[in-house]
């Protein structure tokens, strides 16, 4: 069983940066691949960023490529998303998700077998 817990959004101006921050339990977690997803109101919850568990693999949608950046650091258990130029369109609940396992996608939600709470970004314009 995998816990995950997000934390780093908030309200910031567009243009400026957030840096978000899933922390898991559990000791097999730093196999999983993990994403990001966005959701905001009114829509379906879309995928943002993931990273294999090596950290040398990375994917993004293409709406935020080249303005965020997605890590994580196996010894503490943690994934990052680093967002800069932020947009007001950016404005979303950020979940952070787990896949248990390798499969083969890691850009679509039904690869994800375990989900955080969500950590609200709001980008004013």
């Amino acid at each position: 069983q995998v816990q995950l817990v997000e934390s780093g959004g908030g309200l910031v101006q567009a243009g400026g940066s957030l840096r978000l921050s899933c922390a898991a339990s559990g000791r097999t977690f730093t196999r999983y691949p993990t994403g990001w997803f966005r959701q905001a109101p009114g829509k379906e919850r879309e995928f943002v960023a993931a990273i294999r568990w090596s950290g040398s693999i990375t994917y993004y949608a293409d709406s935020v490529k080249g303005r965020f950046t997605i890590s994580r650091d196996n010894a503490k258990n943690t994934v990052y998303l680093q967002m800069s130029s932020l947009k007001p369109e950016d404005t979303a609940v950020y979940y952070c998700a787990a896949a248990q396992g390798s499969p083969y996608s890691i850009t679509s939600r039904s690869d994800y077998d375990y989900w955080g709470q969500g950590t609200q970004v709001t980008v004013s314009s």
